[in-house]
């Protein structure tokens, strides 16, 4: 006997996953005026920037955010495309070979969008 999958709980798992990853980015960047739905990477605050020493250290906290920034935006990107995937119907359904992506696979990856035979 087939199951059905539980639709609900993974687009639960997926709003939750979204909000972390919003406070996330928040954390590290802020949104981009210039690019609806992008942040850009921001260096910690330290003030005047007067020491040499002190301005290295918000260069490379700038770089590291970045780093972070662009991790957690290609994981954004991700639970985006699986909440329109539910929205359209297509939830589950594997998107190279249009077979069910397997129970197990969605419970590690909610935002998969591959079977475990195509994951890349």
């Amino acid at each position: 006997m087939m199951r059905r999958m539980n639709i609900p709980h993974y687009k639960e798992r997926l709003e939750a996953e979204k909000a972390k990853l919003e406070a996330g980015m928040g954390n590290v960047g802020r949104k981009n005026p210039r690019v609806p739905g992008d942040y850009e990477p921001v260096g910690s605050e330290t003030g005047v920037e007067a020491d040499t020493i002190d301005q290295a250290l918000t260069i490379t906290s700038f770089e590291n955010n970045e780093g972070i920034l662009r991790d957690l935006e290609a994981r954004y990107d991700a639970v985006l495309a699986a909440l329109a995937r539910i929205e359209k119907g297509t939830y589950g359904l594997c998107s190279v070979c249009g077979g069910k992506i397997e129970k197990a696979r969605l419970d590690a990856d909610p935002a998969a969008a591959t079977c475990t035979a195509h994951r890349g």
